[in-house]
């Protein structure tokens, strides 16, 4: 199993922001950045505006957890950033997951299910 890493530093934040490409949803808003490391890393934000921490944390488990599941499918070298959006909270991971598969399938990270 490949080993995601998180992406910690505001700056590493900030370049997936400006150079990365971004595919908006309503659950979700998705960025996507090529990095040369051969590794997946991976950052969810959530901001003040989602709620109080309850909701902002349930947002990030949500996330977390559909991004787990599609984890072994992503191709690796690449860095990844959630931001959770106001239905977030709201959203049963299995929502999220297909959200999450529609905008990495639309990005090219997403490989095909191996049967």
């Amino acid at each position: 199993m490949k080993k995601n890493v998180s992406l910690c530093k505001n700056y590493e934040f900030q370049r997936a922001y400006t150079k990365g490409k971004s595919f908006v949803g309503p659950i979700v808003v998705t960025y996507v950045r090529k990095n040369r490391l051969g590794i997946t890393q991976v950052g969810i934000t959530t901001s003040k505006k989602i709620g109080n921490a309850v909701m902002r944390n349930r947002s990030r488990r949500v996330i977390r957890e559909a991004f787990r599941q599609l984890s072994p499918r992503i191709a690796p070298g690449y860095d990844l950033v959630f931001v959770a959006r106001g239905k977030t909270p709201f959203c049963k991971s299995t929502r999220v997951r297909e959200q999450l598969q529609k905008q990495l399938f639309e990005a090219g990270v997403l490989q095909s299910e191996q049967v």
